[in-house]
């Protein structure tokens, strides 16, 4: 696999572009500062706070228990189960809630109708 193929796999799996570069450097290189990373990445301390907190969240990468600034990722494969789960879950509310979501959306279409 292409590393512009993963890159593509993880964005439509709902990471921004930097995000999984991010993902990328650390589940290849291996646990690292975010400063290194901020370095090696060329993003600055606001872009790499954002989306290592995002990261976070989506708990694909870790903070290492010895060191608080040091952060790891998740294996690959467990990285894509976790994303592709949370996608399966988001289709599956849009699906369950389509009529409700229809519903409000005509609501607000007619709200707004010049008269």
């Amino acid at each position: 696999m292409s590393l512009e193929r993963v890159f593509k796999s993880l964005t439509s799996l709902g990471l921004s572009r930097k995000e999984a570069e991010i993902y990328v450097y650390l589940a290849t290189m291996g646990p690292r500062e975010a400063g290194n990373i901020a370095e090696n990445l060329r993003l600055d301390k606001q872009q790499m706070d954002s989306n290592l907190k995002n990261l976070q969240n989506r708990k694909i990468v870790i903070p290492t228990l010895t060191h608080a600034t040091k952060f790891s990722a998740l294996p690959f494969k467990e990285t894509m189960t976790l994303l592709m789960k949370a996608k399966r879950e988001e289709a599956l509310y849009l699906e369950q809630n389509k009529e409700e979501i229809l519903s409000e959306w005509h609501s607000m279409i007619r709200g707004n109708s010049p008269a």
